[in-house]
């Protein structure tokens, strides 16, 4: 297989504060890949450094086999697209598209044309008085349009209404399969993605917790709800991913496909199963694992989030 970018042990320190810590992955080439996380996991972090807008502070970074730092021949196969893009004051949409069509050697003018005008974003107003949804649309123009070998998006959707958003997945994934090549999109309206996305890259606090194939995450872990007491005892000898309470009534999210002794368990303990979505499993992923070691002591209307290994850790 191969691979467009490779990490090993990449880390990025701001003093004490480790924004990304000894992350090891290979991203495929030819492949829509989520970068997955709350806010603050490392995701704006690790597409700064695959583009050399920063440079690690440990470990390694290799885009199509070759560092990125100051290569132009792999920089010219590198497209941005963050979410807080920035442009020259009296830049208009002509500009930014000529600046484009100069810089990227796959640029593709007509397929430019075609999303400015579905995108209906204005011609004479200044980029920097567009609104967020004109804003990222423009950024999504250039990110396809691009054509370049790996794209990246940083939230590209900040400000588009559900019509938009629409339009946006429908001409990746069919511009994708006309002209293939690496997609880094992150996200976190993961659900609205879903279909988009062929492998995760999920990543807390600055570490990965999961990489892996979208197809098998699906079904990776379940959701148990019920009587706080009945779930108590279910999690006992289960990795738990995150547990929420609500009085007598406890749900959490548990490692590992239902299989039939848990179905059995569940059953005589008068509890339900659930699949979760792949949202509810990057939430799960997201929880401190700190947030409440002591559920029991927890008052009866507050929310209690652990990640742990079984229940009584």
């Amino acid at each position: 297989m191969k691979y467009a970018i490779e990490t090993n042990g990449l880390t990025r320190a701001h003093g004490s504060t480790r924004a990304l810590d000894g992350v090891t992955v290979q991203i495929a080439a030819n492949t829509i890949t989520g970068l997955l996380g709350r806010n603050g996991a490392g995701k704006t972090t690790f597409m700064s450094l695959a583009t050399a807008q920063d440079r690690p502070t440990g470990g390694t970074v290799e885009v199509f086999g070759r560092p990125p730092f100051e290569h132009a021949a792999v920089l010219e196969q590198l497209c941005f697209i963050r979410d807080n893009q920035r442009y020259p004051d009296d830049y208009r949409l002509k500009h930014a598209l000529r600046a484009a069509r100069i810089f990227y050697p796959n640029w593709d003018q007509n397929l430019a044309d075609e999303l400015v005008s579905l995108f209906r974003i204005p011609e004479k107003t200044v980029v920097k008085k567009f609104s967020r949804g004109q804003f990222s649309a423009l950024g999504i123009v250039l990110g396809l349009a691009s054509r370049a070998p790996i794209t990246f998006f940083d939230e590209p959707y900040l400000g588009l209404d559900a019509t938009a958003r629409g339009y946006f997945y429908d001409v990746l994934l069919s511009d994708y399969q006309k002209h293939p090549r690496t997609i880094v999109i992150s996200t976190h309206l993961i659900d609205e993605m879903d279909r988009l996305l062929e492998r995760v890259v999920i990543l807390d606090q600055g570490r990965v917790v999961r990489d892996a194939d979208v197809e098998d995450l699906r079904g990776a872990a379940h959701q148990v709800t019920g009587r706080a007491a009945a779930v108590k005892e279910y999690l006992a000898e289960r990795t738990v991913l995150s547990q929420q309470r609500v009085g007598g009534l406890a749900t959490a999210v548990v490692d590992g496909a239902i299989g039939a002794e848990d179905r059995a368990a569940a059953e005589m303990a008068d509890l339900d199963l659930s699949a979760v979505s792949l949202q509810q499993l990057v939430a799960a992923y997201g929880f401190d694992a700190e947030a409440s070691i002591h559920q029991d002591e927890t008052p009866a209307r507050e929310t209690t989030l652990v990640a742990s290994e079984g229940a009584n850790s």
